[in-house]
Order: structure tokens, then C-alpha cells, then sequence
């Protein structure tokens, strides 16, 4: 029996440093291109995704994450306007580092006020979910 058509797997980090800066993206190419979002991306036939979730993180920002907390999934089919999208997200917490712009980044940057940042796909929700897990642990 052949496999079924299914939704595209991806996995987005949530990354906060010692200062509870939220490391951000901005975004090089449509959908949303230009708006904040959580550094991610999919997920490689053969990947987990926690491997891909610290490979996203890599080659967008050059930050490398350390242990990964799962905060949810998320696989509202209209999340990502390309097509039904699920995504595994993860927090990290990172005392400090610098992050730098490659691959699907177009900048980066460590965002302190956070908040009431306009952020591309349904960050915005995954962030005010991740809220309870921020508050429960500092570096």
C-alpha cells in the first residue's frame, strides 16, 4: 500500500539568552518576507526533528541550540499559506551568543521586547503557548 499524501513537517525553535532576548529572523523569502519569525524550517527525509530543529537554528543564525524542550505542535491547516504545514516546536535557552543572518535569514536579531512583535505564520500563538515554559526557568 502506497503512502499517504500528508502535511509537510517542519520544526521552529523559540530561543531565549540570559537577558530574555527572543532570538528572531527576518524572513528572506515569501511567505512573509521581510516579517519576524522563530528560526525553523522542514524537516529532511532521514531527520528528526529535533535534529532538524538544531540544524534550522544553525544555518539560519549560526547559534547552535542547546537542550530542547518540546513546547507543541501545531497543524492548523491554514498556518502556512504555501499548504498544510505541521510544525514541531522546541525552546532553548542559551546564555549569550551572536547570532548571524545565513541561509532563508535575511537578518537577525535578539528582540527584547518581544512580546508585541508582528511575526510571520502563527509564531505569535506558539509564543503566547511557550509563555508558562519561559517564566519556569531562567539561565
Amino acid at each position: 500500500m502506497p503512502l499517504p499524501r500528508t502535511p509537510a513537517l517542519a520544526a521552529d525553535c523559540i530561543v531565549i539568552d540570559a537577558k530574555q532576548r527572543l532570538l528572531l529572523v527576518r524572513r528572506k523569502h515569501p511567505p512573509f518576507k521581510g516579517h519576524y519569525a522563530l528560526p525553523g524550517g522542514f524537516v529532511d527525509i532521514g531527520e528528526t526533528v529535533e535534529d532538524a530543529c538544531r540544524r534550522e537554528l544553525l544555518e539560519e543564525t549560526g547559534v547552535r541550540a542547546g537542550k530542547l524542550q518540546l513546547v507543541g505542535v501545531y497543524s492548523d491547516p491554514s498556518r502556512d499559506p504555501r499548504g498544510h504545514t505541521c510544525s514541531a516546536v522546541f525552546l532553548t535557552r542559551i546564555r549569550r551568543a551572536t547570532a548571524k543572518a545565513g541561509d532563508d535569514a535575511a537578518a537577525t536579531e535578539w528582540v527584547e521586547d518581544w512580546s508585541n512583535a508582528k511575526l510571520a505564520f502563527d509564531h505569535a500563538k506558539i509564543l503566547a503557548d511557550a509563555k508558562p515554559a519561559l517564566r519556569k526557568r531562567k539561565p
